[in-house]
């Protein structure tokens, strides 16, 4: 039988704070942006892997708090003193480009000035960014850091859970227990699983269960 072509459906994403999971991976980061107002200088940094979590954290919290969400790639051509005048969300700081990297600190002090709330995320810790202006790196790693760790195993099994219910994936008896101990621990080798299992169940015609999810584990 020929494969057929997994067509490239897109997913919906839930990114209410109900669609969010606690657990001792995350706790502590949970609970820093639920006290916004016992941040020092009113500024936090989110620090963890790539789809651990700080999207979803940082919209439930500009939610919760007014603000809007921009992405430091880009500030450049950004109106700066127009985004500093609410509380505000700026998302992987340590990709910005070189030309970002002004506007950023002009706005990481207007935010101080005006005295609203400002979150910024990363996927690498400030003292590690290749951060070019002197001024923007006092800043950033002048700023109270907080981190996502990796998924522990009731974690990592509700985030599967989440990635196949986005995508309207009915998960077979006993598969979350096979997967979860041969799985890297990782959000984004579990997003990995999910896209390659969907995308061999629909070209190979096949169940989603454990026989496949071992061919894709390396049949541990």
């Amino acid at each position: 039988m020929a494969e057929q072509l997994p067509l490239p459906l897109p997913t919906k994403s839930a990114l209410g704070r109900d669609n969010f999971f606690v657990s001792e991976a995350n706790q502590m980061a949970v609970a820093s942006l639920e006290v916004t107002d016992t941040w020092p200088s009113k500024k936090l940094m989110l620090c963890g892997p790539a789809a651990s979590g700080k999207t979803h954290l940082a919209h439930v919290w500009a939610g919760e708090n007014a603000a809007h969400i921009t992405s430091a790639q880009g500030l450049a051509a950004q109106d700066i003193a127009g985004l500093a005048r609410s509380a505000l969300v700026v998302e992987d700081v340590d990709r910005a480009d070189p030309q970002d990297e002004t506007p950023l600190f002009h706005l990481h002090n207007l935010m101080l000035a005006e005295g609203h709330a400002l979150l910024m995320t990363t996927t690498t810790p400030p003292a590690q960014m290749a951060t070019q202006l002197p001024d923007l790196k006092s800043r950033l790693t002048g700023t109270t850091l907080v981190a996502l760790d990796p998924p522990d195993d009731a974690l990592l099994a509700l985030v599967l859970m989440k990635m196949f219910a986005d995508r309207q994936i009915n998960l077979p008896a006993g598969l979350l227990d096979y997967v979860v101990p041969r799985i890297t621990r990782s959000f984004a080798e579990a997003r990995r699983f999910v896209d390659q299992i969907d995308a061999r169940a629909l070209a190979e015609n096949r169940p989603i269960g454990k026989r496949l999810a071992g061919d894709i584990l390396g049949g541990t």
